[in-house]
This record gives C-alpha cells, sequence and structure tokens, in this order.
C-alpha cells in the first residue's frame, strides 16, 4: 500500500493536498491480557485530512471501531500518538480530552444516543451546553433545519423515526461546528431511504462546510459516498481506494472477510 511516510518511516495513508485534522502515529492497543489478549490495533498510522470523507471498512473484529474510538480521545492506545489539529491526544488528562471533544469533535451513533426526555432542539444543543457555552438564539433550529427538520425541534425522539432520530443526531453533531465528526456506523438501524439522506447530509457537511467525516460502516452503498475507503483486517490497514463504486468496495470487502 502507497501513502505517506513519517520521520519514523511508518507508511500515513493520506491525501496529500490539505492539512491534517486527525493524524494516528504507531498506535497500538490491546485488550486483555496472557493467552487471551486481542491486539485490537497493532502500529497503525494514519492521517485524516482537514475537509474529507473518509469510510473504514473490514470484517468483524478488525479494529473499526477501536481505530475511530482512539482518534477521537475515548480510549487511550498502549502506545502511538494521536493529534486533533495541533493538540497530542494521549498526554491530556481527561478532563482536558472531554472539553476538546465538546468543542472540537462531533459524534453519530447507530443507536442515536438521544435523551428521551428532551425535545430535537433541547438534544441538539445539549453538547453546547455540557460544554458551558450558551447556544447563540436560533441555532438549535438552524441546525434542524439543515437537516430537513425544521418541523419537528419540539417533538421528542420517542415522537421521531429511526431516520428522523439519526437526523437529530447530526444537528447535534453539526451544532458545535466541529473539526472533526466521527461517524460509526450511523446508517447501520436506518432503511434505505433514511440511509440515503443521513449520507447526504454528511457528504454535505465535508463539501459545503468542510467538516472532516470518519465513517465506520459495513455498507458498501455507504463507503463509496466517502472521498476514500480504508479497509481494515487484524488491526492493521491493509488497503484503500479512492473514491470506489459500491461494487468495488463490496468485492474488496468480501475478499478481505474470506
Amino acid at each position: 500500500m502507497g501513502g505517506l511516510r513519517d520521520a519514523f518511516g511508518m507508511s500515513i495513508t493520506a491525501l496529500p493536498t490539505k492539512t491534517a485534522a486527525v493524524v494516528l502515529k504507531g498506535v497500538t492497543k490491546t485488550y486483555g491480557g496472557g493467552e487471551g489478549s486481542v491486539r485490537a490495533l497493532d502500529e497503525v498510522s494514519v492521517v485524516f485530512e482537514s475537509g474529507s470523507f473518509t469510510a473504514i471498512m473490514g470484517p468483524s473484529g478488525s479494529g473499526k471501531t477501536t481505530l475511530v474510538q482512539a482518534a477521537a480521545g475515548l480510549d487511550r492506545p498502549d502506545r502511538g500518538t494521536v493529534r486533533i489539529g495541533d493538540v497530542e491526544l494521549t498526554r491530556m488528562r481527561e478532563k482536558g480530552l472531554a472539553r476538546l471533544r465538546r468543542r472540537r469533535v462531533g459524534f453519530v451513533f447507530q443507536s442515536f444516543n438521544l435523551l428521551p426526555s428532551l425535545t430535537a432542539e433541547q438534544n441538539v444543543v445539549l453538547p453546547l451546553r455540557l460544554a458551558g457555552r450558551r447556544p447563540r438564539r436560533g441555532a438549535a433550529r438552524e441546525a434542524l433545519a439543515r437537516v430537513g427538520l425544521a418541523d419537528r425541534a419540539r417533538h421528542r425522539p420517542a415522537q421521531l423515526s429511526g431516520g428522523q432520530q439519526q437526523r437529530v443526531a447530526i444537528a447535534r453533531a453539526l451544532v458545535c461546528e466541529p473539526d472533526v465528526i466521527f461517524a460509526d456506523e450511523p446508517t447501520g438501524a436506518l432503511d434505505s431511504r433514511s440511509a440515503r439522506q443521513v449520507l447526504g447530509i454528511l457528504r454535505e457537511a465535508t463539501d459545503r462546510d468542510g467538516r472532516t467525516i470518519v465513517m465506520v460502516t459495513h455498507d458498501p452503498v455507504a463507503a463509496a459516498v466517502a472521498d476514500r475507503v480504508l479497509f481494515l483486517a487484524d488491526g492493521r490497514i491493509v488497503d484503500e481506494m479512492a473514491k470506489p463504486s459500491a461494487d468495488v468496495v463490496s468485492d474488496r470487502l468480501t475478499e478481505l472477510s474470506a
């Protein structure tokens, strides 16, 4: 596999035309100990360029979610470094990491993670309030309008479909104007129509706003929306493709899963 190499000679997968939003160098993460230990990430080095949309794919247990959690500062690696912009996460304490995530990182999960007692607009501005920031007047409504839910601002999650709940989750990620959005299987629980809507919103966040998107997915159709696809196997990045078709992604994933 080609790509850049750092000062230590490690390959860093990257699109070489922009600045780096997220950089992982030599990241290793092992769970458990002794004979039962599992190396989820094995000396992974990768660059996610500012304003790019990257999909991460691989067989079950290949390390996809662990990679995203390490990149977002949700899980500390055993070795290696992680940087968001000019900030190295691996040297930060938990409070500092929490502040950084609230100000510079957005999250979208398969399970939506909305608070059932709050309305859509209250869920959207929750990260701002947790960060001690007073939401700008109209910010929630504007974010909901971006995802086509301006008329659902006062609805609670139970009054929304799965696709609508995921769009609220994306509005919540966008309202903080983060440098990077990490999405872990954002279309995994959705029907095909809702999935297309969600992917279109994420694509627009990159094309219109310059947001960096890092998305874990098992769906070749979803992956084909990205600028590039990284393939993991046994905790390592084993391949990458630039703007491949869904069929090409599917074929490569089948080879890795065999």
